[in-house]
């Protein structure tokens, strides 16, 4: 595989310390969380026995994010067993850094052999962005969600109404270095490169704010984003739920934008394992993605997510009240500054609408925005050569077609077009170098 130059990754490898240690930044609430019961459906396993998968057992990792509930409700729901992978355990991460990590050492050193992840990180591991600097080679087998992310802002800013279109933060921002007396201001995203820096940055920059100028972006997990704007130390954060409805409960601050604004029914996070566990096992591959597919036509019946908000928000999972939860994937948002949504269209998706399927356009434009902000050479040739190569949408089908899923609900094309985000830019996939061009702000 042609390898993408390594020097020119600027990821600081001291967040994998830095982030090691999860702090509970959760105040328990009043049985809210902890009284949810969690049900477990007992499925009779449906494996012919020429499909019978080479291992039971797999090691997947997750944070605890709404987007992450597709894989915790395939082990709650039995769904894993059904497909014969009997021994699978979902195993809670601290942060990416780690996440990596752990993706890195793998199973037979104490770590993982695959996790919910950020949609990028798949492409940084294999180019190479690991603890040790050696390419770990990652397939993506399908997209977890689309949609249900937010920036959320601290509530110093609200008399500015900063929201969508914040033309306004750049002043905002100038003002609360005079008043503060703080050279410095931050917002926090959850991983360098990953898809919360990106959502951050394209909505600073197409607001006039120069994110590598006007405000300092810091990697903070998470379950840390509510404490860090408890303690005035961030103007601003970007990150799934359910940490900006928590935000809002607590009345720490505001969501300016759901992600689902920014740019509709939007890639977010992916399944995604090491690729030499998927080439040794690829029946267990096969089964796991039947497994995780089934969970998330589940996840997005409507008469489904009260209880699946139950089952995540318990102590072994999320360990926050339900109510954190269930609101924003019932596409009821309260915003915090007034305004409220209670039938948001654009609200997080697991299955509808193609949510599951990985497409190619997408991890390109992933890497484009990469370039776009120096993390990764600007090289087309090489990014579509990798693409091919991480992007495993054959094995996406091949589990969907054994699921039975029904033929128009799998893509025939690798890319879902054009895409327009909500200041106008278009993205044409046939033409990302375009894309990057028409860009005012960026490094590339």
């Amino acid at each position: 595989m042609s390898q993408f130059s390594r020097r020119k990754f600027m990821f600081a490898s001291g967040i994998t310390a830095a982030a090691s240690v999860l702090t509970n930044a959760c105040s328990k609430s009043s049985k809210d969380a902890t009284t949810a019961t969690t049900t477990t459906t007992t499925t009779a396993t449906t494996v012919a026995a020429g499909d019978a998968p080479e291992v039971t057992t797999a090691r997947i990792g997750f944070i605890p994010l709404t987007d992450s509930a597709p894989l915790i409700i395939a082990k709650e729901k039995g769904l894993f067993e059904k497909y014969g992978m009997k021994d699978v355990e979902i195993l809670k991460q601290t942060s990416w850094p780690v996440t990596r990590d752990n993706l890195e050492t793998g199973s037979a050193g104490g770590g993982i052999d695959g996790a919910h992840i950020l949609s990028p990180m798949p492409y940084f591991m294999t180019m190479g962005m690991t603890k040790t600097k050696q390419p770990v080679p990652m397939y993506i087998l399908a997209r977890l969600n689309t949609n249900g992310q937010a920036i959320s802002i601290a509530n110093t800013y609200k008399d500015a109404k900063i929201q969508l279109k914040g033309a306004g933060f750049k002043d905002a921002l100038a003002k609360a270095k005079s008043s503060s007396g703080k050279a410095d201001l931050k917002a926090a995203i959850t991983f360098p490169g990953g898809t919360h820096d990106l959502w951050m940055r394209y909505w600073l920059s197409a607001n006039g704010v120069d994110p590598n100028k006007d405000i300092s972006l810091v990697p903070v997990p998470p379950p840390q984003m509510v404490s860090n704007m408890k303690t005035a130390s961030m103007e601003a954060f970007c990150v799934g739920e359910p940490w900006n409805a928590r935000l809002v409960n607590q009345k720490l601050g505001y969501t300016a934008f759901v992600t689902g604004e920014l740019w509709k029914d939007h890639p977010e996070k992916a399944f995604a394992m090491r690729s030499d566990w998927v080439d040794k096992n690829p029946k267990a591959t096969k089964a796991l993605l039947m497994a995780v597919q089934e969970a998330q036509q589940w996840c997005d019946k409507p008469e489904n997510k009260e209880e699946m908000a139950k089952i995540i928000s318990g102590p072994k999972w999320f360990d926050v009240p339900v109510t954190d939860i269930l609101g924003r994937i019932q596409g009821k948002i309260d915003y915090g500054d007034g305004r409220t949504e209670d039938n948001y269209p654009n609200s997080m998706k697991f299955w509808a609408d193609n949510s599951s399927y990985p497409y190619q356009s997408h991890d390109l434009w992933f890497l484009t925005e990469n370039m776009r902000w120096g993390n990764i050479p600007t090289d087309f040739v090489k990014a579509n050569e990798m693409i091919k190569k991480v992007n495993r949408e054959d094995l996406w089908k091949a589990a969907a077609t054994a699921l039975k899923v029904d033929a128009a609900q799998i893509p025939t094309s690798t890319s879902r077009g054009v895409e327009t985000f909500f200041d106008g830019v278009k993205f044409d996939p046939a033409k990302p170098e375009d894309y990057l061009k028409s860009l005012k702000i960026k490094k590339a």
